[in-house]
């Protein structure tokens, strides 16, 4: 059953991350970071926001951890799409945009996630 509600999280996750990547990258830039960029930090500010409050305040069932933080977020969020586009910059010899989108989602990620996690501190 819990694969259930993964599954149906990653739906609504992988299709919301479609369509917000859709959004911001520029028309005809099939591979463009910047939509996967966007995406992932929001993913992680909103990971966590909500795993802060699971642990502190509202305790999320095994059903509704799987179904938001696997499901949802884990659709939602890119890790795959993004090793896949930094390799792709780098064939195409951009090694400092390679370089800047690598480094830019991770540091910002942590930072990101970080955020979320401290603002439940203060609220």
């Amino acid at each position: 059953m819990i694969l259930l509600y993964v599954a149906l999280g990653g739906a609504i996750g992988s299709s919301a991350r479609f369509l917000l990547a859709g959004a911001i990258n520029p028309p005809g830039s099939q591979h463009s970071p910047a939509g996967t960029f966007v995406v992932n930090l929001i993913g992680c500010f909103a990971f966590g926001v909500i795993a802060s409050l699971a642990d502190r305040r509202f305790p999320l069932t095994t059903p509704t951890r799987a179904f938001i933080l696997v499901g949802i977020l884990g659709g939602f969020t890119t890790f795959s799409s993004f090793t896949y586009e930094t390799i792709i910059l780098l064939r195409n010899a951009q090694f400092l945009r390679a370089a800047a989108n690598a480094g830019g989602q991770v540091f910002l990620g942590l930072l990101a996630l970080w955020a979320g996690y401290a603002l439940t501190r203060v609220i």
